[in-house]
């Protein structure tokens, strides 16, 4: 089997791994169910009052929450072209459309007998295919979701894929609705009469189903990676104890344990949805905030090259000039017969006073891109570090990487510029998680306390990335020294510009065993 190409979207559901808060929720939720299921079970074979309403109604919910789920995860297929998540849609659309055949031949639903021709059998194994089909569709997902997307796949229309894959299950379960109802008397009689099952025949169906769920939330136990296999792993589990209690347990229709079920049933199909949306909307939200970082980044980075170029121009062009014309005249003066030594040595003395300004303007460049105390406020720079590692949450998640903080919560406020100690931290965990690209555990420790010599804060950062080359250790804050493949070289050397603007210091050091530690250390004013 092909490993996943390196070029997928790392920030879809199919990719991206669950936030330890995810992995709690998901754990709550299966307890709970089966706090309820522990609950009812003894009480399963009451028989209570009949509601024909009952069917259409519970149906009618699925069928517009598994349509949802299948027309979002048929748009993650249209983003990454796999194979496993046109499976999943698949299956998803057809527990969608086999549930109407099922509710329409339901007795009493809709007629005393049910629709479209059918019979005491037809609704009972219409339901059993119907919940039969979902696992094997998880199956099938769990298996390829390793699978780089074959060659004829990525040359096709994905609309094209999509209309063939729904004209496919419309016609498949056309095809098992005409068995269930004009081919009724061909299947194994799993009902005794409309209210009472065939125990052993029942239960040796719902065993079959229950081997698939079981087969397919196993696989998804092994092959957990990503956020749509926790919850897939909780639909499954929900999917197991409706089994449990329709086809395993009793014997009737409309007992408690069997409107129970159906509660199981809509849980089970509701908790895919609410996951998917929630996640979606969570990811679109850090995509928009990322894109108007990266675009006011942008700006800004060219705002400030434009002005830095125009001054360099503007201030170096005439000691420049100057340069350049004492030194024709210099070279003149030399030329002359005999050379006029004194004339060429005030002209050469014109080009060192020169020299020297050129440096004096280069030298006052930086101070004039400082900004000078006027806007800063006061910060609370343990809420400042929290949010951007809030902010950066998806890329650490997708990452894989551990994070752990131990604030400070005594640390007094600053005085600084909010913007700008934001955008240092955010280049500094930025170039950790960059740093950890690694096989080993990738671990970041961010740490805040007081400075016990003044009354300031110390920031620090930690991770178990490559770590810095001993003889790079007093390069890495120089402008344009990169030890990255794509780098400019500016990101850490802006930082210590922030940084030694509010009056602190930013110093990095190796970590042991291995990574780094850059330490941040500001005064609570600056001076």
């Amino acid at each position: 089997m092909v490993s996943e190409a390196s070029d997928q979207p790392p920030f879809l559901l199919a990719n991206l791994p669950p936030s330890p808060r995810q992995i709690w929720l998901a754990l709550g939720i299966v307890v709970a169910l089966l706090a309820a299921f522990v609950v009812t079970a003894p009480f399963e074979t009451i028989q209570l009052t009949r509601v024909d309403a009952f069917i259409p109604t519970v149906s009618s919910a699925l069928v517009i929450n598994d349509l949802i789920v299948s027309s979002l995860l048929f748009s993650q297929f249209v983003i990454v072209r796999r194979g496993a998540i046109l499976a999943l849609a698949i299956g998803y659309l057809f527990t969608a459309l086999i549930i109407i055949p099922y509710t329409l031949t339901f007795p009493g639903a809709f007629a005393p007998t049910g629709l479209l021709g059918a019979g005491m059998q037809s609704a009972v194994w219409l339901y059993d295919v119907w919940h039969a089909g979902l696992p094997v569709a998880v199956i099938i997902y769990a298996l390829r979701k390793d699978e780089v997307s074959g060659a004829t796949m990525l040359q096709r229309s994905p609309v094209t894929v999509i209309a063939a894959s729904v004209t496919t299950v419309i016609a498949i379960v056309c095809g098992l609705t005409l068995i269930a109802t004009a081919g009724e008397w061909l299947l194994p009689s799993l009902l005794l009469d409309s209210i009472h099952a065939d125990q052993s025949r029942i239960r040796l169906v719902g065993s079959c189903i229950l081997f698939l769920t079981a087969v397919a939330l196993a696989l998804l136990w092994v092959k957990k990676r990503s956020v749509l296999d926790l919850w897939l792993m909780v639909m499954c589990f929900t999917l197991a104890l409706e089994i449990v209690m329709l086809n395993m347990m009793i014997g009737s229709r409309f007992s408690l344990g069997w409107y129970a079920g159906r509660v199981y049933a809509f849980a089970a199909s509701i908790i895919v949805l609410l996951a998917l949306l929630s996640e979606t909307t969570t990811l679109y939200a850090n995509l928009a905030l990322s894109v108007m970082r990266q675009r006011g980044a942008r700006e800004a980075q060219q705002t400030a090259m434009d002005a830095m170029a125009a001054s360099i121009a503007h201030e170096i062009r005439q000691p420049l000039g100057a340069m350049v014309t004492d030194a024709s005249a210099s070279s003149r003066w030399l030329r002359n017969s005999p050379p006029n030594l004194d004339e060429a040595l005030l002209a050469l003395n014109r080009v060192v006073s020169n020299g020297h300004r050129a440096g004096d303007v280069i030298t006052s460049l930086r101070t004039m891109f400082k900004k000078d105390a006027r806007g800063r406020v006061s910060v609370n720079i343990n809420d400042l570090v929290r949010e951007v590692l809030v902010a950066l949450d998806v890329d650490l998640r997708t990452q894989q990487v551990s994070v752990t903080t131990q604030f400070n919560e005594g640390i007094p406020p600053l005085l600084g510029d909010r913007g700008q100690l934001q955008q240092v931290f955010l280049n500094l965990v930025t170039n950790a998680i960059e740093a950890m690209a690694t096989s080993r555990a990738r671990m970041l420790r961010v740490s805040s306390d007081t400075i016990q010599q003044s009354s300031g804060v110390m920031v620090t950062i930690e991770d178990s990335g490559t770590g810095i080359k001993y003889e790079d250790k007093d390069s890495i804050f120089e402008p344009f020294f990169t030890t990255k493949t794509d780098g400019t070289g500016i990101g850490l050397a802006i930082c210590r510009s922030i940084v030694e603007a509010h009056g602190g210091t930013l110093a990095a050091f190796a970590n042991r065993p291995y990574g780094t530690i850059f330490r941040v250390a500001l005064p609570d004013r600056v001076p």
